[in-house]
């Protein structure tokens, strides 16, 4: 029996590509071009898996479609191989991070070659390597020189345990996510970037991508534009304002208290000794949570009177100030004005201390809740009285302009991006300290490297790694001689990834960190596919460094990634549980209210039991105990290790072949959805690859079966062919891949039932299932008698002609009513008065006409035939 064994073809077909290196990417700049990419993986020891590839596999599948069309195809891969696990493995181990990083690289690059993607392997970058990190450097040095890279006293998110600054995602409840370590709040001196200075744009340019648009609005947010005022507020007794932006400054006469982010630097100024106590410990309290947590609309509301007031510029009342941690330092001014009357936030802070609320917009009779936010007429706000919201605000602004107590104003919650980490593994500043101030070294001194240390930890007054590495920092100012100081922080795992699409453009390119030719013609990305979890700040980031790299000349277009799309994520295989009461299983919608001691306590009437999958069905859209009607829990979870359901693709292909893989990740549903890992679907492609091996190779000699023929294709063969072609192109094209392979089974259906098969259909099938199968499609088409691959064999054009159909059937009415079905030949179907002479003669149409009179014919091409009779 020679049958269909993937261990026998994928391997070989991969040696293949690799040797002839099938998948370089083309430098002749005449054809159209495609770029598509992936977001690159940050290789971790843990390697795969089978959630990985499904983004992988979607971008392999255009790649390989688009070469068949004619187009040059840039498909790279990288790695993204800076970061925090690295350095706390080598905490642990004292492993170099570097020895730890390459061996996990080379596990990733053999587990993604043995998917057999046709990526540019010449083209492979790594953001720990100096010829790639010397440019990260470089790109630094034309934001420094800008002017749009500082240093500044930053409040951060410290762990002392990891010794390093935390981004607001990598703490979770005043924890690292690494580890579980305490987070603290804290100000150290930091390397900023002015991202701010591109909020406008990063907005706009948004308009012009074809991005979904849940994940545009997601960068909106994150953006967050507000049009409002700035109000300064007089401080009694003190020589000091407090400026404050709101979106409503029509409500400023309900502005019955002030709150101040507890960082604020009036604080401790304006604090009377009284309170002193109080405001210390507050702000103790406030520095172990969060920006994210701070911010949660449903905490309780906390805070602390500084015993000072303000006083509020519309109508000269004094008003107490207080501190609260939901208000950031980092957001607006760091201050607000606070009108209950007209914010659910300022409702519950003010009944909390027994603060005074007074409305500034008249809700309707009818209102009965707190808070009033919606429209209506001003009240109690003096000269505003009687205005819709839209007039009081001008009114208010220009009073406010003429007072000089304020201005018209745009804000935005984007923050500029804290640039520094207190780690090793991360890359160096290409910057010195002299006599107290940072300069830039010259570009002719990059690439900073980082020097061998024997240590990864901080040192023990808080000073990064880089610190203990004495002989590097200590250095000299190539420009003057004078003594100086390296800088010991090392920029985030951002950094690398802000640029490396570009990097993958000319790797080997020395002048810059793109050949500027190159990147004329590849740019922008046509299509980039990655997980929704770098839907804000990786593209965010990305975007920005690309408008100072347009600004300054290096990039022609101005935004990175004409079109994104999101892959779901995989989950584990479905879990079911099932309720049975005695050894009755009864419906788990009968126990969904009962207390956990009523469900699998000893002597309990009722018990929760796992089934496996073999005991459930599937009905509808619910799962059923096999063989009933009883209903139970169907639920898949996130892979996790500690769940045990991670699935390792090596385990899958050893088993199935990576064709299978590659199918049944693409079959499962839409590229864009969250889908349950299943095995039994593996199978079933499995299966579905066995038949297409049958279809055209004979068991028994294992070479091309009899039935594949040198002859003419009639109609039997040409239609399903066609309808696949044309349904797998349109399918592709659309990012459909689950339905394209659906279109691949029909075809293979129909053409099981074939006594022949012509060999150019055979072909043109192969070539169509290629994209998706690269190894078994490769392995025939060399069987059906070609010595090339057939990654460059031309697209099969689909022909509507073959999808005419011989015969029309117009179903034939009486007034209205269907009395019969007339087959016409397809060449006679538009004429008009063959049809009806036909239908006119059909025997249960025709006793119709022979007892009443005709009064009208009907006679829609193509359609309908209706005859009306009185």
């Amino acid at each position: 029996m020679h049958s269909y064994k993937p261990e026998n073809i994928e391997k070989k077909w991969q040696d293949y590509w690799l040797e002839n290196k099938t998948f370089k990417t083309p430098t002749d700049t005449s054809k159209p071009k495609y770029y598509v990419l992936d977001m690159f993986p940050y290789p971790s020891g843990a390697g795969l898996h089978v959630g990985h590839p499904e983004g992988y596999t979607a971008t392999d599948i255009i790649s390989r479609y688009k070469r068949m069309n004619g187009f040059n195809v840039l498909h790279p891969i990288g790695w993204d191989a800076f970061g925090l696990p690295a350095e706390q493995y080598a905490v642990k181990t004292g492993t170099h991070p570097r020895i730890t990083t390459e061996k996990n690289v080379n596990k990733f690059r053999e587990q993604l070659q043995a998917i057999g993607f046709s990526y540019d392997w010449d083209r492979e970058v790594n953001t720990t390597d100096p010829d790639y990190y010397k440019w990260t450097q470089w790109i630094f040095l034309q934001l420094y020189k800008k002017g749009l890279a500082y240093e500044d006293e930053v409040a951060v998110n410290w762990c002392p345990e990891l010794g390093t600054v935390l981004a607001n995602e990598e703490v979770v409840d005043g924890k690292s996510e690494v580890g579980g370590y305490p987070v603290v709040r804290k100000p150290m001196r930091q390397w900023v970037l002015k991202i701010t200075e591109y909020a406008e744009e990063l907005l706009q340019d948004l308009e012009d991508l074809d991005w979904p648009e849940s994940l545009k609005e997601m960068q909106r947010n994150w953006i967050g534009k507000s049009i409002g005022a700035e109000v300064d507020f007089e401080i009694s007794g003190y020589d000091e304002k407090l400026r404050v932006f709101t979106t409503r400054p029509d409500t400023i006469f309900g502005a019955t208290y002030m709150v101040l982010a507890p960082e604020h630097h009036l604080v401790d100024k304006i604090t009377t000794d009284e309170q002193k106590e109080a405001i210390e410990n507050y702000k103790e309290e406030a520095a172990k949570k969060s920006d994210l947590e701070r911010q949660e609309l449903n905490k309780d509301k906390t805070g602390a009177f500084t015993g000072a007031y303000a006083v509020n510029p519309a109508n000269g009342k004094e008003i107490p100030i207080w501190i609260a941690d939901y208000v950031l330092a980092s957001y607006g001014t760091g201050a607000i004005m606070a009108v209950p009357g007209q914010d659910e936030r300022d409702w519950e802070f003010a009944e909390k201390f027994d603060l005074e609320i007074i409305r500034t917009v008249e809700p309707p009779e009818d209102f009965d809740g707190k808070a009033y936010t919606g429209e209506g007429p001003a009240i109690n706000s003096e000269f505003l009285n009687g205005l819709k919201i839209k007039d009081a605000k001008k009114k208010i602004i220009l009073w406010l302009e003429g007072k000089a107590a304020g201005k018209k104003s745009v804000n935005y919650k984007l923050r500029d991006w804290l640039f520094s980490r207190q780690r090793y593994w991360g890359e160096p500043f290409p910057i010195i300290h002299v006599d107290g101030e940072h300069k830039a070294l010259p570009e002719s001194e990059l690439p900073v490297t980082l020097p061998e240390v024997d240590k990864y930890q901080p040192t023990g007054d808080g000073e990064p790694p880089l610190a203990n590495a004495t002989d590097w920092v200590h250095t000299t100012d190539p420009e003057t001689g004078k003594p100086a100081k390296r800088e010991t922080n090392t920029m985030p795992q951002w950094a690398g990834s802000c640029w490396y699409y570009l990097r993958y453009i000319s790797p080997e390119f020395d002048g810059g960190p793109v050949d500027p030719d190159y990147e004329k013609y590849w740019m922008p990305v046509d299509l980039y596919v990655g997980g929704a979890e770098h839907a804000v700040l990786h593209l965010l980031y990305a975007r920005f460094w690309h408008k100072v790299l347009y600004d300054i000349g290096v990039v022609s277009t101005k935004e990175p990634f004409q079109k994104l799309v999101n892959q779901g994520m995989i989950l584990g295989e479905m879990e079911f549980t099932g309720y049975k009461k005695g050894d009755e299983w009864i419906d788990y919608k009968s126990v969904e209210n009962l207390s956990d001691k009523e469900i699998g306590g000893p002597g309990v009437f009722t018990t929760k039991e796992k089934l496996r999958d073999d005991q459930v069905e599937k009905k509808g859209n619910d799962f059923v105990v096999k063989g009933t009607n009883i209903k139970v829990e169907a639920r898949a979870h996130k892979m996790s290790k500690s769940r045990g359901n991670v699935i390792n693709p090596d385990n899958v292909i050893a088993q199935y072949g990576a064709d299978s893989l590659r199918l049944y990740e693409m079959f499962m549903g839409p590229l864009e959805q969250v889908k349950p890992w299943s095995t039994k679907g593996v199978e079933g492609v499995n299966r579905f690859l066995n038949r297409v091996w049958r279809l055209l190779v004979d068991d028994d000699s294992g070479e091309i079966s009899d039935k594949v023929k040198e002859m003419e294709a009639t109609k039997e063969h040409l239609k399903p062919l066609h309808e696949a072609i044309k349904k797998v192109t349109e399918d592709i094209e659309s990012l459909r891949f689950n339905t394209a392979i659906s279109a691949l089974m029909i075809f293979v259906n129909d053409a099981n039932n074939w006594k022949e098969i012509p060999l150019s259909v055979a072909k043109e099938f192969v070539q169509i299932l290629n994209p998706f199968a690269p190894h078994i499609t490769e392995e025939l088409w060399s069987m059906l008698g070609h010595e090339n691959t057939l990654a460059y064999e031309e697209w099969p054009e689909f022909n509507e002609e073959y999808l005419k159909a011989d015969e029309i059937m117009y179903p034939i009415q009486v007034n209205g009513k269907v009395r019969g079905e007339l087959y016409v030949d397809a060449d006679k179907a538009k004429d008009k008065e063959y049809v009806l002479g036909l239908a006119k003669e059909e025997e249960n149409v025709a006793k119709y006409l022979e007892e009443g009179n005709l009064v009208k014919e009907i006679f829609v091409p193509g359609r309908i035939v209706n005859l009306v009779v009185k």
